[in-house]
């Protein structure tokens, strides 16, 4: 980055020496060290705040191609009467819910939440996944709402 030499650190190291003398020069050095920690943990968090912006408006992934078990279950749906068969949105919700309950879920490193409809919830990988049952729950976790399906809770 530098183009610092083995000489230019020796003059620099002296410098400092005389400077703030052989007490205060580990403490010096901790303060540095700590700076430069903190400068790159925010400078992380500033890129995947921006990453995070930038990938709102891509578009949706395409739905993944039908199985032979989808397919053979999709005729035995059509031969029932239209008031019991089940409306597929409401069918993969009600899956999805039963498995872990929570109306709302969020990603580990994100800083959104979201309704477990929204289509962004798809593109979190099972591991990452931080469910939450109310939206007061996520913002105690400094969660914001996500800008696409916009959470609500029923009164």
């Amino acid at each position: 980055m530098f183009d610092i030499g083995l000489q230019e650190m020796l003059v620099i190291g002296v410098l400092a020496l005389l400077v703030f003398g052989p007490s205060k020069l580990p403490e010096l050095g901790r303060m540095v060290g700590r700076a430069m920690r903190e400068f790159r943990r925010a400078s992380d968090e500033f890129r995947s705040t921006v990453e995070t912006n930038l990938h709102i408006n891509d578009p949706d992934p395409p739905p993944p191609e039908p199985t032979p078990t989808t397919i053979e279950a999709e005729p035995a749906m059509a031969a029932l009467p239209a008031e019991t068969q089940p409306d597929a949105p409401t069918a993969l919700v009600s899956v999805a819910e039963s498995e872990h309950g929570e109306p709302f879920v969020a990603q580990r490193a994100s800083r959104l939440f979201h309704r477990r409809e929204c289509a962004w919830v798809r593109r979190i990988p099972e591991i990452d996944r931080v469910y939450l049952k109310q939206i007061s729950e996520a913002r105690e976790q400094a969660y914001q709402t996500c800008p696409v399906c916009e959470p609500w809770e029923p009164a």
